[in-house]
């Protein structure tokens, strides 16, 4: 009797909680969980720790296992000054700031993860992740927690920090992106060499014995060909699909990941079988031309975002000493060794040395810390700083960097409110569209198999459909049309912060302006002293005074002043207050400069009461006012009636008393349009109320002095420059003064965007339905689906790109 062969019991897999790889070596239990090494048992315990197991029940992947090459004391160079020097933006001594690369991002748990890091540890005072770029930025109070210390917290949970001589050199590598290309390469090289060795079968031969044995080798060799392409030149696929799986969500790689595999499968049955020559052609086809359809996404990109941080210019500039004499330079045009001088809240452009003998620098920008740190002269500043007391004197050390700026911009942690990822249009696509697009392949795959019994047509309808149906170029829409704006709005001098200000903005029904320095120019004015006669040693003073602040009123003091020769005597005890006015010592004596309520004068109040008034007081003596009638912006009519024609409501905030009231009434609406002498929380109540009261979107126009709370609120906050470092964190946009009469142009050419964007998404679904309607038939072959995939993409980069700049055109007259 033949001895019975039993079957083997099956090996039990155990899988690591933490990573999700398989365990190996030696099984660590830790809480009725198994880990496949000390590090995930250690990143799980910091985890648990500190309250974030929560990480494992989020969408997207598991956590990665720490570098196994980790060991102590492995990043104690960075403590090093001379290398510490060159990795941080920024430092005051207390909170410093790096900016990592961290190449094993690739989720949504990564990113969660990452910005969760002070809650690892508590001297991180914040993480942000750029996910395209694959970079963190952190903040982290640097006498609590070293550089090396960082990196090696970082390194504990997963993601090691690249870092090389490059970065010390400020040069990156572009490795990351070399992997695409070398797939590219392959999957083509392997894709020409198959449908080469397929030529027979293409033409039907092959009917004699030695011809069918050269067709065996063929086969042969276009497995061996097309292996590499699937699990190399494809992993990205498997990897992103086999993630989603395991947090329980499908995403756009998943139906992808599906359809190549039942091709794999399908195609090595049929030459085993020898039933078939398979798809091996079709297979290696979909992936060369799937990855450059990602390839062609990636660069354009990329291109946006080059164009986003150098090329974009703002209306910045600042006041450069040149043998004693001020002139305005662009920043971007700031040299090494420049004199600059910084004024009270100016922005601080460029990493500088202090000349001045002291400085209170509010670092709040940069680190959300709103307490200002003391510097002496001889300390470096860092750019992003910002002036609070008497202007200062600076010398560049380094050219000012533009995408340092717009990094600055955009990582503004007080504006984040106003912006929903999770309720963005392609966001809600990903949630349901894979989850359609595979039960549409299950359906079409059970019809022909069960009802026809044709299993060769299942098969490809299955994988075709899943192909065709990939929403990459839908999900892509608003990406292209969104950065082509931003690129427009810009060749037109009109900055917005990211892709969510322009989509707020079209939504915009009211609008609101600050006066002084918005609706007036800020150069130009008819002054006029009321009150005693000023010494030469007052007006000294009051010059000094008035040229610490960045005011429109007070620049426009210091140009009246111009003959006046400016002492180098510091003033001491400085302040100014938004909405009221400055004070400061000269030697003991009290100088003040600002409202009548300000200094506590009344006298003067009634006369000219067609001009702002800028009392002076000096030694609680109230020695008159300046009686300064600004000249409005000549396009003011045009604007208010073209918005007003439009549709929208036009309001006046000034902090001023009502100067021009009757004149200005009947091109704001009415008398009840305009509001005087409001402080800057009045300001903001007032929109406040036109949100919450009367349910509008507001776009609130001032200069970024005495607005920041009313642009903050504000559903889009514009904030405009006349050639002042006035860089506010608080805006959404920045438009240059001479264009603001282009303002509803550049709100129609926002709304035209997402008519774009819609329109963009119909194209899409449009190769989609039209692609299933051949591919659920089976008429359709794996190779035509993944070509359709990266024409759809460029379909859509076309149109987009092409309907942006019509609408620019149609709608921006220069």
């Amino acid at each position: 009797m033949d001895a019975i062969q039993l079957p083997a019991e099956p090996v039990q897999q155990h899988l690591c909680y933490h990573c999700g790889e398989e365990c190996r070596d030696e099984i660590i239990h830790l809480d009725a969980h198994e880990f496949c090494c000390d590090g995930c048992s250690l990143v799980y315990d910091l985890l648990k720790e500190n309250d974030l197991c929560s990480y494992y029940n989020i969408d997207g992947a598991r956590g990665i296992s720490p570098d196994k090459s980790y060991f102590k004391g492995k990043y104690d160079y960075l403590d090093l000054p001379d290398v510490a020097e060159k990795l941080l933006e920024f430092t005051d001594g207390k909170l410093s700031r790096v900016n990592w690369l961290v190449p094993k991002m690739h989720c949504s748990s990564c990113i969660w993860l990452l910005e969760q890091m002070h809650r690892l540890n508590p001297a991180i005072r914040s993480s942000v992740v750029n996910f395209p770029e694959k970079k963190v930025r952190i903040t982290y109070d640097a006498q609590k927690i070293s550089l090396s210390e960082l990196a090696s917290l970082l390194t504990q949970v997963g993601y090691e920090p690249y870092i090389s001589l490059n970065d010390l050199e400020n040069k990156q590598l572009s490795k990351w992106n070399r992997n695409r290309l070398y797939k590219i390469g392959i999957s083509g090289f392997a894709f020409g060499n198959i449908m080469m060795l397929s030529f027979p079968e293409y033409f039907h031969l092959g009917e004699t014995t030695s011809d069918r044995e050269l067709g065996t080798l063929f086969s042969l060799l276009n497995i061996a060909l097309a292996l590499p392409v699937f699990f190399y030149c494809a992993s990205d696929f498997f990897k992103s699909a086999w993630a989603a799986l395991r947090g329980r969500y499908l995403n756009i790689d998943a139906p992808i990941a599906l359809a190549l595999l039942s091709v794999m499968l399908t195609s090595l049955y049929q030459i085993i079988s020898q039933t078939g020559p398979g798809y091996l052609d079709s297979l290696t086809g979909a992936v060369f031309f799937m990855l450059i359809g990602r390839y062609f996404q990636d660069k354009t990109y990329a291109g946006i975002s080059f164009d986003r941080d150098y090329k974009s210019y703002f209306p910045v500039a600042v006041t450069v000493l040149n043998n004693g004499t001020e002139a305005r330079k662009p920043v971007t045009e700031l040299e090494k060794q420049d004199r600059i001088l910084v004024r009270n809240e100016e922005l601080i452009p460029a990493d500088a040395v202090l000349l001045s003998a002291r400085a209170m620098i509010d670092y709040s920008f940069v680190s959300g810390e709103a307490v200002p740190v003391e510097r002496k002269k001889g300390d470096t500043i860092y750019a992003g700083g910002k002036q609070t007391g008497p202007a200062i004197e600076l010398e560049v050390l380094r050219p000012v960097s533009q995408s340092y700026l717009t990094q600055l911009w955009n990582n503004d942690t007080f504006t984040r409110e106003k912006e929903d990822q999770n309720q963005t249009l392609a966001a809600k696509i990903n949630r349901y569209f894979s989850v359609i697009v595979m039960g549409i392949a299950l359906v079409t795959f059970l019809i022909w198999l069960i009802k026809f019994h044709d299993p060769e047509t299942a098969f490809r309808a299955f994988t075709t459909t899943l192909l065709v149906a990939c929403p990459c170029a839908l999900l892509l829409s608003s990406t292209f049309t969104n950065g082509n704006l931003l690129s427009l709005f810009g060749k037109n001098r009109f900055y917005p912060k990211n892709a969510h200000a322009i989509e707020r903005l079209s939504h915009v029904d009211a609008v609101v302006f600050d006066k002084t320095g918005t609706i007036t120019q800020s150069n130009e004015a008819e002054i006029q002293f009321i009150g005693r006669d000023l010494t030469e040693n007052e007006l000294v003073m009051v010059k000094m005074l008035a040229m610490q602040s960045s005011h429109p009123l007070s620049r426009m003091l210091v140009k009246k002043l111009a003959g006046i020769v400016a002492s180098k005597r510091v003033l001491t005890d400085f302040s100014e207050t938004g909405g009221a006015g400055m004070r400061a010592l000269w030697g003991k004596r009290e100088v003040k400069l600002g409202s009548a309520t300000w200094v506590g004068a009344s006298v003067y109040e009634e006369l000219h009461s067609n001009a702002s008034h800028v009392y002076v007081s000096i030694e609680d003596e109230i020695c008159g006012y300046f009686a300064i009638k600004s000249k409005y912006r000549p396009e003011l009519p045009e604007t208010l009636s073209a918005l007003q024609k439009a549709g929208f409501e036009t309001y006046l905030l000034s902090g001023d008393k009502p100067t021009d009231q009757h004149m200005l009434a009947p091109l704001f609406g009415n008398e009840s349009n305009l509001l005087f002498r409001q402080t800057p929380k009045e300001k903001l109540r007032f929109i406040e109320n036109l949100q919450n009261g009367r349910k509008k979107n507001v776009l609130m126009v001032g200069d970024g002095l005495n607005d920041a709370g009313a642009l903050r609120q504000s559903n889009v906050g514009l904030a405009v420059s006349d050639d002042i470092n006035n860089f506010s964190p608080s805006c959404d946009a920045i438009v240059e003064g001479s264009q603001l009469a282009l303002l509803p142009a550049y709100i129609r050419l926002a709304r035209s965007g997402q008519r774009i964007i819609r329109t963009s998404f119909a194209i899409s679904l449009i190769y989609n339905i039209a692609g299933l309607s051949f591919a659920v038939f089976g008429k359709l072959s794996p190779v035509i689906a993944a070509i359709l995939m990266p024409v759809s993409t460029i379909t859509i980069v076309a149109f987009t790109t092409v309907a942006s700049n019509v609408a620019a055109r149609k709608w921006i007259k220069n």
